[in-house]
């Protein structure tokens, strides 16, 4: 980011509004995004951060260099549509920052868009509908409930997501839902403290439909210049250079979750992820 955007801000923080509608920034758009697309970035980041009062205590920049790294994916930072979200973080060295992360909708879009997959699904399995998982050979028998309000109050025993590439190459991963809370208990310092404002405990299951597909696609799947893209910068909080700095243990690339202060995201909202 340029230095000129720098200055904008000045010594104290400005609204985040008039930041985004300021010559530097909107000139800064205009070269990286162009156009009536730049106004739609625009707007369309304003609006996000007028709903969501706890981005508001973010630094300006980090909001905005989180957001470039969505457009630049091609991704909505709509919390309807579930692609990606700016999530504050309490920085002990820089106050309040946004981070970048990724939903598991803006994984599955990725994929599609690399042209690789025939098939990529991720489903959680219901109380009573697994038979058996052979994982040897990967091979899964389930028998769903037919009804979809008794199957939607049912209680998820486990997470099944597979990828089919278009030459025929296929991978599945199955997890227990025990073998994914011991997974978020260990990668999450804020499930662990289960004060009821983590991703986590707002929705269990996009979360781990996330971790299943991260794990799958990461480890299996064809990653495309803007899957990588995303990967690295997932959970991070992209600095004015387009370095990264990742919010809790950096070496870890399981990690999927950050600590955040309740107050911070008392207004961060997962209803309307499916």
């Amino acid at each position: 980011m340029s230095n000129a955007i720098q200055k904008s801000s000045g010594n104290t923080k400005i609204g985040f509004t008039s930041f985004m509608t300021s010559t530097a920034v909107q000139k800064k758009v205009n070269e990286i995004v162009g156009g009536e697309k730049g106004q739609r970035f625009i707007s369309s980041i304003i609006s996000a951060v007028t709903t969501n009062p706890a981005l508001k205590e973010c630094s300006n920049e980090s909001i905005f260099s989180g957001a470039l790294l969505g457009e630049s994916l091609n991704l909505s930072p709509s919390p309807q549509l579930g692609n990606y979200y700016l999530v504050p973080f309490n920085d002990k060295d820089r106050g309040k920052v946004a981070t970048f992360q990724l939903g598991y909708k803006g994984y599955i879009q990725l994929a599609i868009r690399s042209g690789q997959y025939k098939k990529l699904n991720v489903l959680a399995i219901k109380e009573g509908e697994l038979i058996k998982y052979d994982p040897l050979n990967e091979e899964i028998e389930v028998k769903l409930i037919e009804d979809e309000e008794e199957r939607e109050k049912a209680n998820t025993v486990g997470y099944y997501a597979m990828f089919e590439y278009t030459n025929g190459f296929r991978k599945s991963l199955y997890w227990s839902k025990a073998k994914m809370e011991a997974h978020a208990m260990q990668y999450s310092q804020g499930y662990r403290a289960k004060k009821g404002y983590t991703f986590w405990e707002k929705d269990f299951d996009a979360m781990a439909f996330k971790t299943m597909l991260r794990q799958l696609i990461s480890k299996w799947g064809i990653m495309s210049v803007e899957m990588e893209k995303a990967y690295e910068g997932d959970m991070a909080v992209i600095n004015e250079d387009g370095s990264k700095t990742y919010v809790d243990n950096p070496n870890n690339d399981n990690v999927i979750d950050m600590v955040i202060e309740p107050e911070e995201t008392a207004n961060v909202s997962l209803d309307d992820i499916e």
